[in-house]
């Protein structure tokens, strides 16, 4: 009785200490998915907006988390005063700012087209329409295009 119960634990051991290690690996397949597919992408992220109110300085052209777009007039310390009209001065936080606008990005957006053009293949020309005191029956000019199954049999009656 005792053996048997000594070898039911052995073996319960053995399995449950199998179980464990496939538990911890496949959190751990887990937890680097999810470091790879959310938490380093924001880290990025709030580096680069980090970086980009560093970079901040009188003259940037900028547009805050509201969509209120204006020129920035002073950065303090932890705000900055953007003018937006004229007359107008709004003092924003920093962390308020969404983007600053850059002059080479506008101008290339402006000048390049948001679709690309393909040329279609060439058409062939027809004769216009006819007008209604006309025929309607009208004359398409075609001229045939030598194929290379022309070209064989012209090389063969030579």
């Amino acid at each position: 009785m005792k053996g048997l119960l000594t070898a039911l634990m052995a073996g319960g051991g053995a399995a449950s200490g199998g179980s464990m290690t496939t538990t911890f690996i496949t959190f751990g397949l887990i937890i680097v998915i999810f470091y790879f597919l959310i938490i380093r992408p924001q880290r990025k992220r709030d580096k680069a907006a980090k970086d980009m109110l560093a970079a901040m300085k009188k003259g940037d052209k900028v547009v805050s988390i509201g969509g209120i777009r204006g020129t920035i007039v002073t950065v303090k310390e932890s705000t900055v005063v953007v003018k937006v009209d004229d007359n107008t001065r709004l003092e924003f936080s920093k962390s308020a700012i969404a983007q600053i606008l850059d002059k080479t990005t506008e101008v290339v957006k402006k000048e390049t087209p948001a679709t690309e053009t393909v040329k279609a293949p060439a058409k062939k020309k027809a004769t216009p329409a006819p007008k209604k005191s006309e025929e309607k029956t009208a004359v398409v000019e075609e001229t045939p295009e030598a194929s290379e199954d022309d070209a064989d049999k012209n090389d063969d009656t030579k």
